[in-house]
């Protein structure tokens, strides 16, 4: 294993030589004796074999290895406070990992601004973001791989807290055969057409949203492949209205004229993984997840 000559000291003597223009005024700043600070760089130089500083008149000026060097010393002081500042976050039960698990139905905007605004508190905490189709979030429950969920139920020994409605509405291309009825459409118009259909991601429990009755149905794996053929006339379905309400307003997919159940209604849940050991910086996300939505226009 490698072992460094250099010292932190060594290094931090170089930068506030280099801040104050000077061994005297380094030695005020870092509170110590100019000869302490003029021993650290006389070693680094000679453990090192370059020179760093040249004096120019009354001042130390850096050589261009010394340049090199100074920015590259600031980047280790910084790592080097960095691993502090973690460990001591570690101590107070600050976690270094949140696994977050969201249903692909929640809006990617919101859950972006909360990532985005919890990423300046999050104390060197990583974030390993798992997007999931309907039951998918309650397997990642089941099996304990979730610190945080966002998702569409909560299973047996969860409790979960009501975050967001999410409104599904049936929509086709608006050159759709359905849409050539010219007429209101009925659950028999449905059978005889292809209905395009979001696979559940989870493999314990299949979870079905919607109806589900056409002969013939085919099924993709995300909400933006059903939005793209939805949208290119292969097929109906219902789809998140915060998604597709451009492609509604740019006439790229019409809305279907049904007689019931043009569009259904879904609740997300917001649920810990296990409530009882939940960490500080995860139940921080959860909160700014909460305030973000409830700023937003969604209840």
């Amino acid at each position: 294993m490698f072992t460094p000559r250099i010292s932190l000291d060594q290094w931090r003597s170089l930068i506030a030589v280099v801040e104050t223009g000077g061994y005297a005024q380094a030695a005020a700043m870092l509170n110590r004796s100019q000869s302490s600070v003029s021993y650290h760089i006389s070693r680094l130089q000679d453990l090192l074999g370059v020179k760093v500083f040249k004096i120019v008149g009354r001042k130390a000026r850096l050589t261009e290895h010394g340049e090199v060097l100074y920015r590259r010393s600031q980047q280790l002081l910084r790592e080097a406070e960095q691993l502090e500042q973690l460990a001591n976050t570690l101590e107070q039960g600050w976690e270094p990992d949140i696994i977050l698990v969201v249903d692909a139905a929640f809006p990617p905007a919101l859950l972006m601004q909360a990532l985005k605004l919890f990423e300046p508190q999050s104390k060197g905490t990583r974030v390993q973001l798992n997007e999931v189709v309907l039951s998918g979030a309650e397997d990642a429950l089941v099996e304990g791989i979730a610190d945080l969920v966002i998702g569409a139920s909560t299973p047996s020994g969860f409790l979960g807290d009501h975050l967001i409605s999410i409104d599904f509405i049936a929509v086709a291309n608006p050159d759709h055969a359905l849409h050539k009825l010219k007429r209101p459409i009925s659950v028999s118009d449905l059978d005889n057409h292809l209905q395009v259909i979001i696979r559940d991601s989870g493999y314990a429990r299949k979870i079905d949203f919607g109806w589900l009755q056409a002969h013939h149905q085919w099924s993709v794996t995300s909400i933006d492949t059903a939005v793209t053929a939805i949208s290119n006339g292969l097929g109906f379905g219902w789809l998140p209205r915060h998604i597709i309400s451009s492609y509604i307003d740019k006439k790229i997919l019409k809305v279907l004229p049904l007689t019931e159940g043009q569009q259904y209604r879904a609740s997300l849940q917001m649920i810990y993984g296990n409530s009882e050991n939940t960490g500080p910086a995860t139940r921080t996300l959860a909160k700014i997840i909460k305030d973000v939505v409830i700023q937003s226009e969604f209840d």
